[in-house]
C-alpha cells in the first residue's frame, strides 16, 4: 500500500490519510490544546524556529506544528488527492 505523502515545511511530510484537521494557531482554545499536547509529549514541531502559522491534528492525537499558511497545505492535499485518483 503506498501511502499519500503531503510537504509541511522544511523537509517534514506527514500521510495525507492520517491528518484528521489543518488550523491555524490564531485562538485560544488552539493554543490549550497545543499546550495540552506539549504536556502529553505529543507535539512535533517542525517549523525550523520561525512563526506557527498551521496546526495539524492527526488522528494518533499527535499535533504537528508549521510554518505553512493552512491554505497552502490544504491545497498540497487537494494535489495529493488528485494524484491518487489516477
Amino acid at each position: 500500500m503506498a501511502y499519500k505523502l503531503v510537504h509541511v515545511g522544511f523537509g517534514n511530510v506527514v500521510v495525507a490519510e492520517r491528518v484528521v484537521a489543518v488550523i491555524a494557531p490564531d485562538s485560544a482554545p488552539v493554543r490549550r490544546l497545543k499546550d495540552e499536547a506539549r504536556e502529553a509529549g505529543l507535539l512535533v514541531d517542525v517549523t525550523q524556529g520561525r512563526k506557527t502559522r498551521a496546526i495539524l491534528i492527526m488522528d494518533s492525537r499527535h499535533v504537528i506544528l508549521s510554518a505553512i499558511q493552512p491554505e497552502t497545505i490544504a491545497a498540497r492535499f487537494e494535489g495529493a488527492e488528485e494524484q491518487q485518483a489516477q
